[in-house]
């Protein structure tokens, strides 16, 4: 809590947040679990569970990130500009272990892919590449519009960049749903187990970026701008555009 001398006005200032956590678990029992319990355990009651938890935790830290946009005015520097930077660290080391764990099992295979791996299509993932580096480019010019103080520019770019990420998620379920038509599933062979890993992890963090930019474009139909929260989702999303460009390369192309 602040007061402004000339006013004698008390001002809140928020600098902590429970949504990201929030949005974190409902994405690990919604993603995670929940595809985990259907595919690999075959469960149904578990994945009716997992996804019944994690539905209202995802809603739940997207909601109050659009409440915090609507009604609270932010800090110019504070413990944004210390975390973001060790989060992304930390989501680096994650990703690493992934890759790590993927050119171990890679390296010391007699064949790969193993048999039972079908044949992948290397063109859907390139058109999804194109469709993902289109959206970090919106993402900046939405930023950029953002900090002129364009609120309809910025809702227009935002718009763009959440078609934009809407499609490349939607051609990971599209490519999910060919591959397991083909009884390509995650318990099939050591490469479905990774593969399943690494993209599923992926396509979770453009899921969330999909959230985060949600609760900042609503705010902007009030006439409100958080630039804080605004330049960390860019920055968030341009980290998962990166990351895709290992996936395409690793994954699909090695």
């Amino acid at each position: 809590m602040t007061t402004d001398s000339s006013s004698g006005v008390h001002e809140h200032h928020w600098e902590t947040s429970w949504s990201p956590f929030a949005v974190v678990i409902g994405i690990f029992f919604l993603v995670v679990l929940t595809f985990s319990a259907h595919y690999v355990y075959e469960n149904t009651l578990l994945t009716i569970v997992c996804a019944g938890i994690g539905t209202p935790f995802l809603l739940a830290g997207i909601a109050k990130w659009v409440h915090e946009g609507l009604t609270e005015k932010p800090l110019i520097s504070g413990v944004a500009g210390v975390g973001l930077p060790i989060f992304i660290i930390s989501e680096v080391f994650i990703f690493l272990a992934l890759f790590v764990t993927y050119w171990v099992m890679r390296l010391s295979a007699p064949e790969w892919p193993p048999e039972g791996t079908p044949h992948i299509n290397t063109a859907l993932p390139i058109i999804m590449t194109i469709i993902l580096v289109s959206s970090s480019w919106t993402a900046h010019v939405a930023e950029e519009k953002a900090e002129a103080n364009d609120l309809a520019g910025f809702r227009t770019w935002i718009w763009y960049t959440i078609i934009l990420g809407t499609l490349f998620f939607g051609c990971t379920a599209y490519e999910y749903n060919h591959l397991l038509s083909e009884g390509f599933g995650p318990s099939t062979n050591a490469f479905s187990t990774i593969f399943y890993t690494i993209t599923g992890f992926h396509a979770s963090h453009v899921l969330i970026g999909l959230g985060a930019f949600f609760a900042v474009l609503i705010p902007a139909y009030k006439g409100m701008t958080n630039h804080t929260l605004t330049t960390c989702v860019s920055v968030y999303w341009h980290f998962v555009d990166v990351v895709w460009f290992f996936v395409l390369s690793q994954i699909y192309f090695w």
